[in-house]
């Protein structure tokens, strides 16, 4: 018998500050309509440590959700898989946070690193697992509190990202028609330079006279970012299409990562994708990195643009490099 895996259940959770383009002003050279114009962006919500909003507050919030939605506890769960660049701590993983919180007691859990991808890398190993049978239902996070890594006075990417959580209740099912129809997972560290973190981690770690707190930040190269994830979610998305031999034409809803307004319409017209067929938050939320397509997926069908039935195309790019597609119908 053939197994697949069926989407049950979405949530998404976010920190109760929001920073508006304004709140910029008063520390960095930029303007609200600088930030407008160029992103797309006009507000971004960023996690107060002091209150105890974290990376796993934020997934226990949206995991809370997504089992409420899918009529489901912890108990229920067999993995979690967190895809996060901020981990709470390297040990315990925010996965193993999570499992203790949800009294996921039979599941087994881990962290991923993929950077905005993360999401979609977390969904096609879950999918592959349940498609085994070793795994019945599974939990898929994408969270992030990005505003730990930010440098505050690079005006180039301090405007751009936010902090967010997404979660999927992934379950078997022997329905090939109402399941994850296929995924696309790619990297190319040749272009590690273009989006990285380059301190803090065990090569030059933070006790290394070596070490730069403004270099335990997020480093991009804007240009060469922008040109890259254009071409590489085109692709990824047309290859994972023509891997179930269909087109843009066959697809009922887009949802593509969140970095740049110019980025999502360059991917809109190239695929040929009319504004009501795709799902834009990055105007309330900036770049959540792994969290922007489980959250753009949560509101996209708790507001009833997706319904059952439909055919979703996913597609991301993120630092490192990494960049996915995925095909669902639900």
């Amino acid at each position: 018998m053939s197994f697949f895996s069926q989407l049950i259940g979405t949530g998404s959770a976010f920190p109760e500050k929001v920073m508006t383009n304004a709140d910029f002003e008063s520390f960095v050279e930029t303007s609200d309509e600088w930030i407008r114009t160029r992103t797309g962006i006009h507000t971004r919500h960023i996690a107060d440590i002091r209150k105890g909003e974290s990376t796993s507050s934020l997934a226990i919030a949206a995991a809370k959700k997504a089992l409420e939605m899918a009529k489901l506890s912890g108990k229920d769960l067999d993995l979690i898989v967190v895809g996060t660049v901020t981990p709470d701590s390297v040990m315990p993983t925010t996965g193993n946070l999570l499992q203790a919180a949800l009294g996921a007691e039979r599941a087994f859990s881990f962290d991923l690193q993929a950077a905005c991808s993360g999401f979609l890398y977390g969904l096609s190993i879950a999918d592959q697992f349940i498609r085994t049978g070793a795994v019945q239902t599974a939990l898929v996070i994408g969270a992030e509190t990005l505003s730990t890594l930010i440098n505050w006075q690079d005006r180039g990417t301090c405007v751009l990202f936010g902090d967010g959580a997404g979660a999927a209740i992934l379950t078997r099912t022997s329905d090939p028609e109402h399941s994850i129809l296929g995924t696309r997972l790619y990297s190319d560290g040749t272009k590690g330079d273009i989006l990285k973190i380059p301190h803090g981690g065990a090569k030059v770690p933070h006790y290394l006279p070596e070490y730069r707190h403004k270099d335990h930040s997020i480093h991009m190269q804007g240009s060469e970012v922008f040109k890259l994830a254009v071409r590489n979610m085109i692709d990824a998305s047309m290859a994972v299409l023509a891997d179930h031999h269909l087109t843009p034409e066959d697809v009922d809803f887009f949802l593509f990562h969140q970095a740049n307004v110019r980025i999502l319409e360059m991917c809109m017209k190239t695929l040929k994708v009319p504004r009501e067929k795709t799902w834009i938050n990055l105007d309330r939320y900036g770049n959540t990195s792994a969290a922007t397509l489980p959250v753009c997926l949560d509101e996209a069908w708790r507001q009833g643009a997706i319904k059952t039935g439909d055919r979703v195309l996913m597609a991301t790019f993120g630092g490192g490099v990494t960049w996915a597609s995925g095909l669902i119908r639900l």
